[in-house]
């Protein structure tokens, strides 16, 4: 076990974004990834129970609901997994924090407060640009201008976040890099140039944590493994099961064309079969390549 916590565990991210007494990680964090667009001194956690949030995989989903001091709403989310209704989920939470705001009485009149939905995804979601930041708004196809600003998501695809200590150029590229690589480091970087991560490594030190706070973490970091092994499970598989049916598809079509022939064949199918589980599994198209031979131009056609 390194020298700091896991934040893709339960109880790491509860720890550093989750807690009334270290709201300022959470406030710089936002105010980092809004870049001076929006300013957020103060906020207020809520009860995640207000949205009727039953989150059916309490294992890989752990999640944050406060408002600024302008009112604003924000879900905070950190997701290990993949999931074929992952879009879908975060609308439908996004979606609950704007019908939350009804009141009832003939003086409201619709005065909702915009909604935020930050998603942290510890994977790469199929169909997507390999990119780390996307965002959605409800806008105009033609013009391309913003027609409703109530509902905002912002998705953070973390794998896609390749760049070094020494290449970081923003508060919130310094912010991923340290929550992308906190559990290998030895010292948390950037604190000279922003006081917070002083902050943030005095409560994310393991050495630090009580016994009982101690307890639930290694709690937590044995159900990340648990999860990260099912997946790898699924991966491996997948992969076999793509190589047999690969290889037997290849080796009854190269039958009437000789042995070897069959073989290349046979080979190339498997590869075929096993980069189309890999990458319904969400798997990076350049892994993909590496671990297959394909081009990434044949991966991106399957």
């Amino acid at each position: 076990m390194g020298r700091f916590i896991n934040p893709f565990t339960d109880v790491g991210f509860k720890r550093i974004f989750g807690q009334e007494v270290n709201k300022p990680l959470l406030i710089s964090f936002l105010n980092s990834l809004f870049a001076g667009k929006k300013v957020i001194t103060d906020i207020h956690f809520l009860n995640k129970e207000m949205l009727g949030i039953n989150v059916e995989d309490r294992n890989s989903i752990y999640d944050v609901y406060c408002t600024s001091d302008t009112g604003e709403h924000f879900i905070v989310e950190m997701q290990n997994r993949n999931h074929k209704n992952f879009k879908n989920r975060a609308v439908y939470y996004v979606s609950k924090a704007i019908t939350w705001q009804g009141e009832r009485g003939p003086e409201w009149v619709f005065d909702l407060k915009a909604v935020y939905g930050i998603f942290f995804m510890n994977f790469r979601q199929k169909g997507w640009e390999d990119k780390l930041r996307l965002e959605g708004l409800v806008i105009d196809p033609d013009s391309h201008k913003v027609l409703l600003d109530t509902t905002h998501y912002i998705f953070l695809q973390l794998p896609a976040f390749q760049k070094e200590e020494s290449e970081c150029e923003t508060d919130f590229e310094r912010w991923i890099y340290v929550l992308k690589n906190m559990d290998t480091l030895d010292r948390l970087p950037f604190k000279a140039r922003m006081a917070v991560f002083k902050r943030l490594e005095d409560i994310v030190e393991i050495a630090a944590l009580s016994k009982e706070d101690r307890l639930r973490y290694e709690e937590s970091v044995k159900v990340h493994r648990d999860n990260l092994a099912v997946e790898a499970y699924a991966l491996e598989t997948g992969w076999e099961k793509g190589h047999k049916e690969g290889w037997n598809e290849g080796h009854k079509e190269g039958w009437s064309l000789g042995l070897e022939v069959g073989k290349t064949e046979g080979e190339r199918n498997a590869n075929l079969k096993n980069a189309h589980n890999l990458k319904q599994l969400g798997v990076s198209i350049d892994i993909i390549a590496q671990a297959t031979g394909l081009t990434e131009e044949e991966i991106k056609q399957l």
